[in-house]
């Protein structure tokens, strides 16, 4: 301010105190916008993060429940498999058929098939089993595995089970069973069950399986076979359902039909009608079929009951369920 008087310099002072507060004006009031700015910036970022980190909700699959009421369904098993944990016992019991009517009181005092058993699942969707039966002697081990199971969507419309069975004949060897190792008295059945529930009352099940013998009825010279009375193996098919008459009680229905053709004896097909009724603990079915056995392979192969020839008979099913 060399060089100006007294008067200039009092205007440029003025100007310059003016320039000042329009400077701080303008700096105030740009203040909050970058505050603003700045913060809307970081709330970006984050919101960027927590996108690209967050994992996305997988919802939980509905499943449908209680497609049947137990393990079993006359003489086939069902596509259920027991909560973890759960410990059964079982009796199943087969009369005689009643073809000959008050003689034997329609089959009651004929001989009769039985078989106790028990099985257990150690953890989710596998069970494992152990039975045996007065029917040649023989003793069976099982397994049962959920492969799949229906959701209440429909992005599973059917429920998938897996069934096997290894049976030992434990007769002692003679002239008509010609064993001559551990193998001949072994057989097997494998199945697989597929079922859907229509409903809430109505449910239905698919099963396929195959019936396998080492050891198969023929005619023998020597303990050798000369000619077998049938396969070794054996397709069959079985198709069964419940409907819910009560909220205890079921009627249950039961078809299996034979696929595999044999030389000869060749196995006539089975149904059964019945009730099945239920508790928290308990299940008991009692039904007519003509299927005598009890085991799923002898049925399987070896039945000669004709229900066209009213060759039935009584039978039952009864569980008891524990859970640890």
């Amino acid at each position: 301010m060399h060089g100006l008087n007294k008067e200039q310099k009092t205007i440029k002072l003025i100007q310059m105190k003016k320039a000042i507060s329009t400077l701080s004006i303008v700096r105030f009031i740009r203040l909050p916008f970058l505050v603003l700015m700045l913060f809307v910036g970081v709330q970006t970022l984050l919101a960027q993060d927590s996108t690209i980190a967050k994992t996305p909700v997988v919802k939980k699959k509905s499943l449908v429940k209680n497609t049947f009421e137990g393990n079993h369904i006359i003489d086939n098993q069902t596509v259920m498999v027991p909560i973890k944990g759960t410990f059964e016992f079982d009796i199943q019991h087969r009369f005689g058929t009643v073809e000959h009517g008050w003689k034997d009181l329609g089959g009651l005092f004929a001989s009769a098939n039985m078989l106790l058993g028990f099985s257990y699942v150690p953890i989710k969707d596998l069970q494992f089993g152990f039975g045996a039966t007065n029917d040649r002697m023989q003793t069976a081990g099982t397994i049962k595995y959920s492969l799949l199971k229906q959701t209440k969507n429909n992005t599973m419309p059917v429920s998938v089970t897996l069934f096997g069975n290894m049976v030992m004949d434990t007769r002692a060897k003679n002239s008509a069973l010609p064993i001559i190792n551990i193998q001949d008295r072994m057989s097997y059945f494998s199945q697989l069950i597929i079922a859907r529930k229509l409903t809430e009352n109505f449910s239905l099940q698919l099963a396929p399986s195959f019936s396998y013998f080492n050891n198969v009825e023929g005619y023998y010279d020597d303990a050798k076979i000369i000619q077998a009375k049938t396969n070794n193996g054996h397709l069959a098919i079985s198709v069964a359902g419940r409907y819910k008459i009560t909220e205890g009680m079921s009627i249950i229905a039961n078809y299996d039909q034979p696929i595999t053709q044999h030389p000869m004896n060749n196995p006539n097909p089975n149904i059964s009608l019945g009730l099945d009724m239920k508790t928290s603990g308990h299940d008991f079915q009692i039904f007519v079929g003509n299927y005598g056995y009890i085991l799923p392979q002898n049925n399987n192969v070896y039945n000669h009951n004709d229900f066209t020839k009213s060759q039935f008979l009584i039978g039952f099913n009864i569980s008891r369920l524990w859970n640890f």
